[in-house]
């Protein structure tokens, strides 16, 4: 089977996180026909202490050391799936974490998934966001460039609207401004403090 192609939705998967975390604001993701627009995004790498990486290649992170352009999935706290994408070239190890989504494609099946009806919260944050997917550890190492992953390119004008502040839910290097968001989203996981 030919390597994944670094390059889907017009987005370059080779280059550093931080760089396809921005660009991924405003992509349309799709798991199975499910989901909706990229809204907010983290960036990890190997150089970075909050990044699963860090301490090099492992059972449980091999696929963020894999070819650009495919899928790295873990568990959060033992209950949550949480959906990354992997950047750079092989064997560097980094990748963006998909935090939040505005749904919408398949938003009954994913209020089933759920089990409620607030489409604010169906995909805020990125346990809620796995679990309205439907990922789980099977979709570790498979392509986005193939199904069940569909990219659509995001409208110019997204990129316009990004704000970037510190990550969320770590305890290292949180001074590192690599969460991105889409400016006034209600469909974020935390909002975005101004910077003063």
């Amino acid at each position: 089977m030919p390597a994944p192609s670094a390059v889907v939705a017009d987005i370059d998967f080779s280059a550093d996180s931080f760089v396809v975390a921005r660009q991924l604001i405003g992509v349309r993701l799709l798991v199975h026909g499910v989901g909706g627009t990229i809204v907010e995004t983290e960036a990890y790498d190997r150089t970075d202490p909050a990044s699963h990486s860090f301490g090099g290649p492992s059972p449980r992170n091999a696929a963020m050391f894999g070819p650009p352009a495919c899928a790295y999935v873990y568990r959060s706290y033992g209950l949550h799936w949480c959906l990354n994408f992997v950047c750079r070239e092989a064997g560097h190890g980094a990748g963006v974490l998909i935090r939040a989504l505005e749904p919408t494609d398949g938003l009954a099946t994913m209020r089933q998934r759920r089990g409620l009806d607030d489409a604010r919260l169906l995909c805020a944050g990125p346990g809620r966001l796995g679990q309205a997917l439907g990922i789980d550890l099977s979709y570790t190492g498979l392509r986005l460039d193939q199904p069940p992953f569909q990219l659509f390119a995001a409208e110019p004008s997204a990129q316009h609207s990004v704000v970037s502040g510190p990550r969320i839910g770590i305890s290292k290097a949180v001074e590192q401004p690599w969460r991105f968001g889409l400016a006034g989203s209600k469909f974020l996981s935390r909002p975005f403090r101004p910077r003063g």
